[in-house]
């Protein structure tokens, strides 16, 4: 059974991201993050979800807010996705999953009748305070940005 975050403490976390950061969830006290977690650096859903935060960014550093995307892929990986897709924010690599366990995004997942445990596609809203306003979970890639971002506008 997946955990509620909502109205909760953001989870600790100390990881590496991209741009060769060493980055913590209380680094980003005092602004909005919105934390994505995907599944795979550069396959078609999380390459668009990834371009829809991208085509937003400015908008969503207009209501102080501040992104990130999270996957097991290593910096390597993420830095070349980053870079191919033009992202303006940091991606988080989180290979041993302590980042994706603290948010309870990993779950059974089925392809091809092959089950293994996956990233379940999920995206939190933090506020400036460090506590979890929102969250969607198996998330569905088309509108997704525009319902983070309209949820940050109402914030003010």
């Amino acid at each position: 059974m997946t955990k509620n975050l909502e109205g909760k403490k953001c989870p600790k976390f100390n990881a590496e991201f991209t741009s060769n950061l060493k980055l913590s969830n209380n680094d980003f006290l005092g602004k909005n993050l919105v934390i994505y977690f995907y599944p795979k650096d550069s396959t078609p859903g999380c390459t668009t979800e990834g371009q829809g935060f991208r085509d937003n960014y400015k908008i969503f550093k207009k209501y102080n807010t501040e992104i990130v995307g999270v996957s097991r892929d290593s910096i390597k990986s993420h830095e070349n996705f980053k870079a191919k897709q033009s992202f303006p924010f940091e991606l988080l690599s989180d290979p041993d999953e302590k980042v994706c366990k603290a948010f309870d995004v990993m779950k059974l997942k089925s392809m091809y009748g092959r089950e293994y445990i996956g990233v379940d596609r999920s995206t939190f809203l933090i506020n400036k305070e460090g506590k979890i306003l929102k969250e969607w979970r198996s998330v569905k890639v088309k509108g997704h940005v525009e319902e983070v971002l309209n949820t940050v506008k109402d914030l003010t």
